[in-house]
């Protein structure tokens, strides 16, 4: 329904601006491309790798333990009461380590939405600015169902916004 919408309109406008006699200019970011490749982007990962690396650390070092708990028990000289108790332990340690990695998608999951929505707003004003300096009526972002190539300005988004990146660093680097 909003698709077929949103079809009505941009026909509306197309029509409109060619009864006119204008040449409509439109353009189309592929947003995935950019949420990969801007420089806000992956010093955001960095920023996430570096904040939830020492827990994801921990639960690996938990995984290489109960491993080595789990090989101990594999060579069979315990008693019946040790290797009940071991695998008890084995179990819980199990269940502590996939809460933990559950727990830690989780969060990181979140913080990943935050970090997207918070480049959101950079994102659009970089569009607008490319639209505004290079003369474009509309622009499309993905998904959409088809683009010609030569209606892609991903690149001119990308180099904004790496514009705007050098800058924030620039500014964040003075006392």
């Amino acid at each position: 329904m909003l698709r077929t919408v949103a079809l009505a309109l941009l026909m509306g406008v197309v029509f409109t601006a060619t009864a006119h006699g204008q040449v409509l200019r439109i353009g189309y970011v592929n947003m995935k491309e950019v949420l990969d490749n801007a420089p806000q982007v992956i010093a955001g990962r960095e920023k996430l790798d570096q904040e939830f690396r020492p827990r994801n650390d921990a639960i690996e070092n938990e995984e290489i333990r109960v491993s080595g708990m789990e090989q101990r028990l594999q060579q069979g000289d315990l008693t019946d009461e040790a290797r009940n108790r071991l695998e008890r332990e084995i179990r819980e340690i199990r269940r502590n380590i996939n809460r933990q990695k559950e727990d830690l998608r989780d969060e990181l999951s979140f913080r990943r939405t935050e970090e997207v929505q918070q480049l959101e707003d950079q994102i659009n004003i970089a569009v607008q600015q490319i639209a505004r300096n290079h003369g474009y009526d509309l622009i499309l972002s993905s998904p959409v169902v088809y683009a010609d190539e030569a209606l892609d300005i991903t690149d001119l988004i990308l180099q904004q916004l790496q514009l705007e990146f050098e800058a924030d660093q620039l500014e964040l680097a003075q006392p």
